[in-house]
Protein backbone atom coordinates (compact mmCIF):
# COMPACT_ATOMS: atom_id res chain seq x y z
CA UNK A 1 0.00 0.00 0.00
CA UNK A 2 1.44 3.37 -0.85
CA UNK A 3 2.49 5.80 1.94
CA UNK A 4 0.08 8.21 1.12
CA UNK A 5 -2.96 5.89 0.97
CA UNK A 6 -1.99 4.46 4.42
CA UNK A 7 -1.58 7.94 5.90
CA UNK A 8 -5.37 8.64 4.42
CA UNK A 9 -6.85 5.34 5.98
CA UNK A 10 -7.00 6.79 9.22
CA UNK A 11 -9.08 9.84 7.99
CA UNK A 12 -11.45 7.54 6.41
CA UNK A 13 -12.14 5.10 9.31
CA UNK A 14 -12.50 8.62 11.56
CA UNK A 15 -15.10 10.05 8.98
CA UNK A 16 -16.64 6.16 8.87
CA UNK A 17 -16.59 6.09 12.54
CA UNK A 18 -17.98 9.62 13.27
CA UNK A 19 -20.62 9.40 10.41
CA UNK A 20 -21.96 5.89 12.27
CA UNK A 21 -21.57 7.46 16.10
CA UNK A 22 -23.63 10.80 14.45
CA UNK A 23 -26.44 8.62 14.10
CA UNK A 24 -26.19 6.80 17.41
CA UNK A 25 -25.70 10.06 19.47
CA UNK A 26 -28.85 11.37 17.62
CA UNK A 27 -30.86 7.96 18.92
CA UNK A 28 -29.20 8.93 22.53
CA UNK A 29 -30.46 12.03 23.14
CA UNK A 30 -33.44 11.13 21.30
CA UNK A 31 -34.15 8.75 24.24
CA UNK A 32 -32.94 11.18 27.10
CA UNK A 33 -35.72 14.27 25.54
CA UNK A 34 -38.17 10.92 25.50
CA UNK A 35 -37.56 9.68 29.12
CA UNK A 36 -37.10 13.22 30.55
CA UNK A 37 -40.38 14.36 29.68
CA UNK A 38 -42.18 10.86 30.96
CA UNK A 39 -43.52 10.20 34.19
CA UNK A 40 -39.51 8.52 34.69
CA UNK A 41 -38.19 12.01 34.27
CA UNK A 42 -37.53 12.54 38.08
CA UNK A 43 -36.35 8.97 38.37
CA UNK A 44 -33.95 9.91 35.74
CA UNK A 45 -32.78 12.57 37.08
CA UNK A 46 -32.35 11.37 40.39
CA UNK A 47 -30.15 8.48 38.34
CA UNK A 48 -27.36 10.84 37.67
CA UNK A 49 -27.42 12.39 40.41
CA UNK A 50 -26.83 9.31 42.86
CA UNK A 51 -23.36 9.32 44.76
CA UNK A 52 -20.80 7.06 43.77
CA UNK A 53 -17.30 6.84 45.52
CA UNK A 54 -14.67 4.66 47.61
CA UNK A 55 -14.06 5.16 50.99
CA UNK A 56 -10.57 4.76 52.56
CA UNK A 57 -9.57 4.99 56.15
CA UNK A 58 -12.92 6.83 56.68
CA UNK A 59 -12.30 9.55 54.07
CA UNK A 60 -14.61 9.15 50.95
CA UNK A 61 -14.05 10.60 47.38
CA UNK A 62 -16.39 10.16 44.64
CA UNK A 63 -18.26 12.20 42.52
CA UNK A 64 -22.12 11.83 40.97
CA UNK A 65 -22.67 9.57 38.18
CA UNK A 66 -23.24 12.73 36.15
CA UNK A 67 -20.15 14.16 37.08
CA UNK A 68 -18.28 10.90 36.51
CA UNK A 69 -19.65 10.72 33.00
CA UNK A 70 -18.72 14.42 32.38
CA UNK A 71 -15.58 14.45 34.14
CA UNK A 72 -14.55 11.14 33.78
CA UNK A 73 -15.54 9.38 30.68
CA UNK A 74 -15.76 12.79 28.99
CA UNK A 75 -11.63 12.88 29.38
CA UNK A 76 -11.21 9.78 27.12
CA UNK A 77 -13.18 11.79 24.73
CA UNK A 78 -10.85 14.95 24.55
CA UNK A 79 -8.17 12.19 24.99
CA UNK A 80 -9.75 11.30 21.18
CA UNK A 81 -10.03 15.23 20.11
CA UNK A 82 -6.55 15.55 21.21
CA UNK A 83 -5.34 12.60 18.86
CA UNK A 84 -7.46 13.57 16.10
CA UNK A 85 -6.37 17.46 16.40
CA UNK A 86 -2.52 16.03 16.42
CA UNK A 87 -2.78 13.30 13.99
CA UNK A 88 -4.16 16.12 11.81
CA UNK A 89 -1.21 18.68 12.38
CA UNK A 90 1.57 15.47 11.81
CA UNK A 91 -0.13 13.81 9.46
CA UNK A 92 -3.18 15.24 8.37
CA UNK A 93 -4.56 18.91 6.47
CA UNK A 94 -3.54 20.70 9.56
CA UNK A 95 0.35 19.85 8.36
CA UNK A 96 0.43 22.46 5.05
CA UNK A 97 -0.05 25.59 6.15
CA UNK A 98 -1.05 26.97 2.82
CA UNK A 99 -3.51 23.92 2.48
CA UNK A 100 -4.73 24.27 6.26
CA UNK A 101 -5.15 28.35 6.06
CA UNK A 102 -8.64 28.14 4.40
CA UNK A 103 -10.82 25.67 7.15
CA UNK A 104 -9.04 27.45 10.05
CA UNK A 105 -10.04 30.58 9.08
CA UNK A 106 -13.37 29.13 8.71
CA UNK A 107 -13.42 27.48 12.23
CA UNK A 108 -12.81 30.99 13.86
CA UNK A 109 -14.95 32.90 11.56
CA UNK A 110 -17.49 30.19 12.55
CA UNK A 111 -16.79 30.40 16.52
CA UNK A 112 -16.25 34.25 16.82
CA UNK A 113 -19.17 35.35 15.38
CA UNK A 114 -21.95 32.97 17.73
CA UNK A 115 -19.97 34.77 20.48
CA UNK A 116 -20.54 37.86 19.54
CA UNK A 117 -24.53 37.22 18.63
CA UNK A 118 -24.70 35.84 22.49
CA UNK A 119 -23.03 38.68 23.65
CA UNK A 120 -25.04 40.81 21.87
CA UNK A 121 -27.99 40.09 23.31
CA UNK A 122 -26.95 38.26 26.80
CA UNK A 123 -23.91 41.49 27.68
CA UNK A 124 -24.40 42.76 31.38
CA UNK A 125 -27.21 40.20 31.98
CA UNK A 126 -27.14 37.14 34.22
CA UNK A 127 -26.47 34.57 31.21
CA UNK A 128 -23.33 36.35 30.20
CA UNK A 129 -21.30 33.62 31.03
CA UNK A 130 -22.50 31.28 28.20
CA UNK A 131 -21.29 33.34 25.88
CA UNK A 132 -19.10 30.36 24.98
CA UNK A 133 -22.20 27.60 24.24
CA UNK A 134 -22.57 28.60 20.98
CA UNK A 135 -19.17 28.51 19.71
CA UNK A 136 -18.57 24.72 18.80
CA UNK A 137 -19.59 22.13 15.75
CA UNK A 138 -20.24 18.82 16.72
CA UNK A 139 -18.36 16.89 14.33
CA UNK A 140 -20.29 13.25 14.80
CA UNK A 141 -23.97 14.89 14.42
CA UNK A 142 -22.74 16.60 11.65
CA UNK A 143 -20.92 13.83 9.74
CA UNK A 144 -23.88 11.79 10.66
CA UNK A 145 -25.91 14.00 8.83
CA UNK A 146 -23.86 13.95 5.69
CA UNK A 147 -24.21 10.26 6.00
CA UNK A 148 -27.78 10.43 5.61
CA UNK A 149 -27.29 12.77 2.33
CA UNK A 150 -24.81 9.47 1.15
CA UNK A 151 -22.56 9.06 -1.36
CA UNK A 152 -22.78 12.23 -3.70
CA UNK A 153 -21.13 14.26 -1.21
CA UNK A 154 -18.14 15.39 -2.24
CA UNK A 155 -15.20 13.94 -0.24
CA UNK A 156 -13.64 17.46 -0.19
CA UNK A 157 -16.71 18.67 1.22
CA UNK A 158 -16.32 15.72 4.53
CA UNK A 159 -12.24 16.67 4.85
CA UNK A 160 -12.86 20.53 4.96
CA UNK A 161 -15.66 19.62 7.48
CA UNK A 162 -13.68 17.26 9.61
CA UNK A 163 -10.88 19.66 9.17
CA UNK A 164 -12.72 22.78 10.27
CA UNK A 165 -14.73 20.82 13.72
CA UNK A 166 -11.24 19.73 14.74
CA UNK A 167 -9.94 23.14 14.66
CA UNK A 168 -13.25 24.38 16.37
CA UNK A 169 -12.54 21.65 18.79
CA UNK A 170 -9.08 23.24 19.38
CA UNK A 171 -10.79 26.31 20.34
CA UNK A 172 -13.41 24.83 22.52
CA UNK A 173 -10.34 23.46 24.23
CA UNK A 174 -8.71 26.65 25.20
CA UNK A 175 -11.83 28.49 25.60
CA UNK A 176 -12.92 26.00 28.56
CA UNK A 177 -9.07 26.03 29.96
CA UNK A 178 -8.82 29.76 30.04
CA UNK A 179 -12.47 31.10 30.73
CA UNK A 180 -14.68 28.24 32.25
CA UNK A 181 -11.71 26.83 35.10
CA UNK A 182 -13.30 28.84 38.88
CA UNK A 183 -10.27 28.16 40.75
CA UNK A 184 -6.79 26.80 40.76
CA UNK A 185 -5.07 24.39 43.44
CA UNK A 186 -1.47 24.46 43.15
CA UNK A 187 -0.59 20.87 44.51
CA UNK A 188 -3.10 19.92 41.91
CA UNK A 189 -1.65 22.50 39.57
CA UNK A 190 2.34 20.33 40.43
CA UNK A 191 0.95 16.97 40.24
CA UNK A 192 -0.45 17.96 36.80
CA UNK A 193 3.28 19.60 35.90
CA UNK A 194 4.94 16.48 37.09
CA UNK A 195 3.21 14.17 35.20
CA UNK A 196 3.28 16.23 32.13
CA UNK A 197 7.09 16.15 32.34
CA UNK A 198 7.37 12.52 32.43
CA UNK A 199 5.19 12.05 29.56
CA UNK A 200 7.55 14.49 27.13
CA UNK A 201 10.83 12.45 28.97
CA UNK A 202 9.14 9.43 27.76
CA UNK A 203 8.00 10.44 24.04
CA UNK A 204 11.42 12.19 23.64
CA UNK A 205 13.17 8.74 24.75
CA UNK A 206 11.26 6.58 22.66
CA UNK A 207 9.25 4.93 24.81
CA UNK A 208 6.04 3.31 23.02
CA UNK A 209 4.16 1.44 25.35
CA UNK A 210 0.95 2.59 25.35
CA UNK A 211 0.89 1.41 29.31
CA UNK A 212 3.10 3.84 30.68
CA UNK A 213 1.45 6.51 28.97
CA UNK A 214 -1.78 5.40 30.14
CA UNK A 215 -0.81 4.93 33.80
CA UNK A 216 0.86 8.36 33.44
CA UNK A 217 -2.13 10.15 32.03
CA UNK A 218 -4.34 8.46 34.68
CA UNK A 219 -2.28 10.31 37.64
CA UNK A 220 -2.42 13.35 35.33
CA UNK A 221 -6.04 12.76 35.45
CA UNK A 222 -6.39 12.99 39.07
CA UNK A 223 -3.65 15.98 39.20
CA UNK A 224 -5.67 18.40 37.08
CA UNK A 225 -9.09 17.06 38.40
CA UNK A 226 -7.91 18.38 42.17
CA UNK A 227 -6.37 21.75 40.48
CA UNK A 228 -9.43 23.42 39.46
CA UNK A 229 -9.39 23.32 35.70
CA UNK A 230 -11.27 20.94 34.42
CA UNK A 231 -10.61 17.35 34.65
CA UNK A 232 -10.84 17.10 30.45
CA UNK A 233 -8.03 18.82 29.80
CA UNK A 234 -6.06 16.03 30.91
CA UNK A 235 -7.06 14.14 27.83
CA UNK A 236 -5.50 16.77 25.97
CA UNK A 237 -2.15 17.08 27.42
CA UNK A 238 -1.88 13.60 27.57
CA UNK A 239 -2.79 13.33 23.44
CA UNK A 240 -0.30 15.98 22.91
CA UNK A 241 2.66 13.54 24.40
CA UNK A 242 1.78 10.73 22.89
CA UNK A 243 4.52 9.75 19.91
CA UNK A 244 4.02 9.84 16.12
CA UNK A 245 7.62 8.51 15.49
CA UNK A 246 6.69 9.09 11.72
CA UNK A 247 8.93 6.88 9.36
CA UNK A 248 10.33 5.14 12.00
CA UNK A 249 10.70 0.83 11.32
CA UNK A 250 11.99 -1.73 12.83
CA UNK A 251 15.02 -3.29 11.87
CA UNK A 252 13.35 -6.15 10.26
CA UNK A 253 11.90 -3.51 7.38
CA UNK A 254 8.11 -4.48 8.41
CA UNK A 255 5.62 -1.33 8.85
CA UNK A 256 4.72 -0.62 12.05
CA UNK A 257 1.45 1.16 13.42
CA UNK A 258 2.27 4.73 14.55
CA UNK A 259 1.39 4.95 18.62
CA UNK A 260 -1.20 8.12 17.74
CA UNK A 261 -2.48 5.88 15.41
CA UNK A 262 -2.60 3.25 17.27
CA UNK A 263 -4.20 4.92 20.49
CA UNK A 264 -6.92 6.08 18.78
CA UNK A 265 -7.80 3.38 16.40
CA UNK A 266 -8.54 1.57 20.36
CA UNK A 267 -10.22 4.20 21.69
CA UNK A 268 -12.24 5.95 18.68
CA UNK A 269 -15.09 3.48 18.92
CA UNK A 270 -15.37 3.52 22.50
CA UNK A 271 -15.52 7.70 22.10
CA UNK A 272 -17.84 7.34 19.12
CA UNK A 273 -20.82 4.38 20.02
CA UNK A 274 -20.61 4.47 23.86
CA UNK A 275 -18.84 7.23 25.65
CA UNK A 276 -20.45 10.78 24.05
CA UNK A 277 -24.19 8.44 23.81
CA UNK A 278 -23.74 8.05 27.50
CA UNK A 279 -22.92 11.65 27.57
CA UNK A 280 -26.03 12.83 25.57
CA UNK A 281 -28.25 10.16 28.04
CA UNK A 282 -26.88 12.31 31.08
CA UNK A 283 -27.10 15.73 29.75
CA UNK A 284 -29.47 16.16 26.89
CA UNK A 285 -32.76 15.42 29.21
CA UNK A 286 -34.80 18.78 29.01
CA UNK A 287 -37.74 19.43 30.57
CA UNK A 288 -40.11 20.63 27.78
CA UNK A 289 -42.81 22.68 29.25
CA UNK A 290 -46.10 24.81 27.58
CA UNK A 291 -44.71 28.10 28.09
CA UNK A 292 -43.42 28.88 24.80
CA UNK A 293 -41.48 32.45 26.16
CA UNK A 294 -38.72 30.41 27.36
CA UNK A 295 -37.55 30.51 23.37
CA UNK A 296 -37.39 34.11 23.35
CA UNK A 297 -35.64 34.35 26.45
CA UNK A 298 -31.90 35.98 26.27
CA UNK A 299 -30.26 32.83 26.46
CA UNK A 300 -32.13 30.51 24.56
CA UNK A 301 -32.55 32.57 21.51
CA UNK A 302 -28.62 34.04 22.01
CA UNK A 303 -27.58 30.08 21.81
CA UNK A 304 -30.02 29.29 19.06
CA UNK A 305 -28.96 32.41 16.45
CA UNK A 306 -25.75 32.10 17.38
CA UNK A 307 -25.69 28.68 15.47
CA UNK A 308 -28.41 28.99 13.46
CA UNK A 309 -26.95 32.31 12.04
CA UNK A 310 -23.72 32.82 13.70
CA UNK A 311 -22.15 29.37 12.47
CA UNK A 312 -22.89 29.90 8.38
CA UNK A 313 -21.94 33.71 8.76
CA UNK A 314 -19.11 33.15 9.84
CA UNK A 315 -17.95 30.58 7.99
CA UNK A 316 -18.79 31.89 4.64
CA UNK A 317 -17.55 35.49 5.53
CA UNK A 318 -14.00 34.14 6.54
CA UNK A 319 -13.67 31.85 3.70
CA UNK A 320 -14.96 34.43 1.15
CA UNK A 321 -12.74 37.22 2.52
CA UNK A 322 -9.64 35.22 2.96
CA UNK A 323 -10.32 33.71 -0.72
CA UNK A 324 -10.33 37.03 -1.91
CA UNK A 325 -7.11 38.07 0.08
CA UNK A 326 -4.98 35.46 -1.19
CA UNK A 327 -6.41 34.41 -4.37
CA UNK A 328 -7.00 31.13 -3.26
CA UNK A 329 -9.66 29.33 -4.43
CA UNK A 330 -11.98 26.46 -2.41
CA UNK A 331 -10.82 22.83 -2.49
CA UNK A 332 -11.08 20.98 -5.66
CA UNK A 333 -14.92 20.33 -6.22
CA UNK A 334 -16.53 22.30 -3.61
CA UNK A 335 -18.50 25.18 -4.27
CA UNK A 336 -19.57 28.11 -2.77
CA UNK A 337 -23.65 26.56 -2.67
CA UNK A 338 -21.67 23.22 -0.61
CA UNK A 339 -19.70 25.70 1.64
CA UNK A 340 -23.38 27.22 2.61
CA UNK A 341 -24.58 23.71 3.38
CA UNK A 342 -21.47 23.25 4.96
CA UNK A 343 -21.99 26.53 7.51
CA UNK A 344 -25.38 25.64 8.20
CA UNK A 345 -24.62 22.27 8.89
CA UNK A 346 -21.82 23.61 11.80
CA UNK A 347 -24.78 24.88 13.89
CA UNK A 348 -25.04 21.30 15.19
CA UNK A 349 -23.29 22.53 18.13
CA UNK A 350 -24.27 19.28 19.92
CA UNK A 351 -21.72 17.73 22.72
CA UNK A 352 -19.54 20.20 23.02
CA UNK A 353 -22.08 23.05 23.85
CA UNK A 354 -23.85 20.83 26.08
CA UNK A 355 -20.58 20.20 28.05
CA UNK A 356 -19.53 24.04 27.69
CA UNK A 357 -23.15 24.64 28.99
CA UNK A 358 -22.63 22.24 31.84
CA UNK A 359 -19.61 24.46 33.11
CA UNK A 360 -20.79 28.37 32.35
CA UNK A 361 -21.90 29.89 35.44
CA UNK A 362 -25.92 29.99 34.39
CA UNK A 363 -28.35 30.23 36.89
CA UNK A 364 -31.17 27.21 36.99
CA UNK A 365 -33.48 29.33 34.35
CA UNK A 366 -30.17 29.97 31.90
CA UNK A 367 -28.85 26.58 32.40
CA UNK A 368 -32.13 25.11 30.82
CA UNK A 369 -32.18 27.72 28.32
CA UNK A 370 -29.20 26.97 27.03
CA UNK A 371 -29.58 23.57 27.08
CA UNK A 372 -32.96 23.75 25.09
CA UNK A 373 -31.51 26.19 22.79
CA UNK A 374 -28.26 24.43 21.28
CA UNK A 375 -30.99 21.10 21.44
CA UNK A 376 -33.83 23.44 18.84
CA UNK A 377 -30.46 24.95 17.25
CA UNK A 378 -29.26 21.45 16.31
CA UNK A 379 -32.33 19.93 15.14
CA UNK A 380 -33.03 22.76 12.79
CA UNK A 381 -29.50 22.91 11.79
CA UNK A 382 -29.42 19.38 11.12
CA UNK A 383 -32.62 19.52 9.31
CA UNK A 384 -31.66 22.35 7.37
CA UNK A 385 -28.08 21.31 6.29
CA UNK A 386 -29.40 17.93 5.23
CA UNK A 387 -31.87 19.34 2.81
CA UNK A 388 -29.92 22.10 1.71
CA UNK A 389 -26.50 19.56 0.91
CA UNK A 390 -28.83 16.98 -0.54
CA UNK A 391 -29.87 19.97 -3.16
CA UNK A 392 -26.55 21.14 -3.71
CA UNK A 393 -25.25 17.66 -4.72
CA UNK A 394 -28.27 16.66 -6.22
CA UNK A 395 -27.29 13.84 -9.20
CA UNK A 396 -28.43 14.88 -12.42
Amino acid sequence: MPSSTRLLEPLRAFLRQEAAGGLLLMLAAVVALVIANSPLGDDWDALWHTYLGVTVDGRTWGMSLGHWVNDGLMAIFFLVVGLEIKRELVLGELREPRTAMLPIAAAVGGAVVPAIIFLALNAGGPGQSGWGVPMATDIAFALGVLALVGSRVPTSIKVFLTTLAIVDDLLAVLVIALFYTRSIELLGVAEAVVCVVLLVIANRRGVRSLLVYGALGVALWVGVLASGVHATIAGVLLAATIPTMVGQRPADGRPTRLPLISLEHLLHPWSAFVIVPVFALANAGVRLSGDLGVLVEPVTLGVVLGLLIGKPVGILGTTWLLSRVTGRGLPDGTTWAHMGALGILAGIGFTMSLFIAELAALDEAGHHGAKLGILAASVLAGTLGWIAMRLVTRRP
